[in-house]
């Protein structure tokens, strides 16, 4: 799943390539493609709307209209949001096509068909429309410091990358820079959240910041099926420290990569950078 390097580089594609745009007309090829309202209201809604401008909340693009109306996109396990200027043929997991009147569209591709789209109509809000919106956690590219996670860790018994893969917490994390920030950090991923000193959580929130900032650097990871606003690959797959390199030397002792499951989830670390006696130590 595009986690927020990737939301937020396709983010900044988009504000680039829409604003002033109008919509001139609205495609529904599949409609559980569709979150808000019923098909046809959504494509009569939209279409002869103008692109304001693009923001994100956690893994969500939040397109603002004109009018006081909105667009939001979850891209889930496989969605794609792109720009597509020579109307080139059309992907088979095309869902939904948005044509431009400058001849452009903005095409939502998806094969596992998980992503949705929602309108926005004037005089509500995007929590009106996608109230889960209102639960996620505070945006660690703007709200992150060792002080805030002691907050939200306190009194936790759960795996610290559990906790920072807990949207109410933290909103935007997933599983690759949770792997990659608890590496950098030194902090093994099984450790209690509740047991990680001060000190630790101030260089995890530190480090948190700059993997992030990092991966949107290189426009994400490209793992199987995420491409940014341009159809363009991410690149940061081929910086991992440890997500996806099992088995392989870690690229500071040399020690071997090792992964466990975590409440289901694939955790990838080195043992010997992060060692599991912090884990025994906390719980003295």
């Amino acid at each position: 799943m595009p986690e927020l390097p990737e939301v937020e580089t396709v983010c900044r594609g988009l504000q680039l390539q829409l604003p002033g745009s109008f919509v001139s007309e609205v495609d529904v090829l599949r409609d559980d493609s569709i979150g808000y309202p019923e098909v046809e209201e959504f494509i009569d809604q939209l279409a002869g709307h103008r692109f304001e401008s693009v923001t994100r909340r956690g893994k969500y693009i939040l397109i603002n209209l004109d009018r006081g109306a909105g667009l939001a996109c979850h891209l889930r396990m496989s969605g794609r949001l792109m720009v597509v200027k020579d109307l080139q043929q059309p992907s088979r997991f095309l869902r939904v096509r948005m044509g431009l009147k400058d001849g452009r569209e903005l095409r939502f591709e998806d094969m596992r068909v998980f992503g949705r789209l929602w309108y926005v109509p004037p005089g509500k809000t995007f929590v009106d429309v996608i109230p889960t919106l209102g639960e996620l956690g505070v945006e660690p590219l703007d709200q992150m410091s060792g002080e805030i996670l002691a907050s939200l860790f306190d009194g936790k018994k759960q795996p610290v990358k559990t906790a920072l893969l807990d949207q109410r917490l933290i909103a935007g994390i997933g599983n690759i820079y949770a792997d990659e920030s608890l590496y950098q950090a030194g902090i093994n991923p099984l450790r209690p959240a509740g047991t990680v000193k001060r000190a630790e959580l101030d260089k995890l929130a530190n480090e948190i910041q700059k993997v992030l900032k990092r991966a949107i650097k290189h426009r994400g990871s490209t793992l199987s099926d995420y491409r940014d606003s341009e159809g363009v690959n991410g690149n940061y797959q081929n910086k991992a420290g440890v997500y996806g390199r099992e088995g392989l030397p870690c690229r500071v002792c040399k020690s071997e990569i090792e992964r466990v499951k975590i409440a289901g989830r694939s955790s990838h670390f080195c043992l010997v950078c992060q060692p599991i006696k912090a884990v025994r130590k906390s719980r003295k």
